[in-house]
């Protein structure tokens, strides 16, 4: 028996999340921006109309102008808040002797791609 990669002849997607574009495989977790300020619950159900490509891979993909008529990506809430990496950023003022560090850390909701129809 053959082995395959993971999402190797799946089903496959990009939708439009918060503005951005993203490729999403079935059964797949990700992290998307924070959900109804953290309060989502776990285990509830999130559609995403805005599918911009469905396709298998290694197969034919439908491309749509801007959306795929009729297509959908449902994802379950695994984690309603999850916390990114730190991430640091640093002023500093030549010859003022002016220096700040400052840290932020995005929270955001992590998926699990349940179903891609189209």
């Amino acid at each position: 028996m053959v082995q395959f990669q993971k999402g190797w002849l799946s089903m496959y997607a990009i939708i439009n999340e918060s503005g951005g574009q993203r490729r999403v495989v079935q059964g797949e977790e990700f992290l998307a921006d924070l959900m109804q300020a953290g309060s989502a619950e776990v285990g509830k159900t999130v559609t995403f109309n805005e599918v911009l490509v469905v396709g298998t891979a290694g197969g034919d993909a439908k491309i749509g102008k801007p959306f795929v008529a009729g297509a959908s990506v449902t994802c379950e809430v695994v984690e309603a808040v999850t916390m990114g990496p730190k991430l640091f950023v640093q002023y500093f003022q030549a010859k003022k002797g002016s220096r700040r560090r400052v840290g932020h850390r995005q929270r955001f909701t992590k998926l699990k791609v349940t179903s891609i129809k189209g």
